[in-house]
């Protein structure tokens, strides 16, 4: 067999990889072995946390909407509730920046509700 001579491929590979985990402390930015490892847990880790992130945003919108609603004197569930039976269709993103930035119009919102609701 011929000679395979796989310097720059093996070099370019390891150097990417190195470029990848550069902001690493210690050897995991500095040997390749645990660099490479490093690597993969990072890009594992940015995987499972993409999911968790929206969650955890989600999360902080209906507390932030819960608090809001129960300062104008209605529950979360019967927020969201009327909403869907009325045909608001205003995500929990949009309602809770809403509450935090504009308290009167948020506070219209729900003397609608409330209105809707008897």
């Amino acid at each position: 067999m011929t000679r395979v001579k796989r310097g720059c491929v093996a070099r370019k590979r390891r150097k990417n990889i190195l470029t990848l985990t550069s902001g690493s402390r210690g050897t995991h930015s500095k040997l390749f072995r645990t660099a490479n490892q490093q690597g993969m847990r990072a890009l594992a880790s940015s995987h499972r946390n993409r999911g968790k992130k929206k969650r955890d945003f989600r999360r902080l919108w209906i507390t932030r909407l819960n608090a809001a609603a129960r300062d104008n004197g209605i529950s979360y569930n019967k927020l969201i509730r009327h909403l869907y039976q009325n045909g608001t269709f205003l995500n929990r993103k949009i309602l809770a920046q809403i509450a935090i930035l504009d308290k009167i119009a948020f506070s219209t919102i729900i003397e609608i509700i409330k209105r809707k609701e008897k």
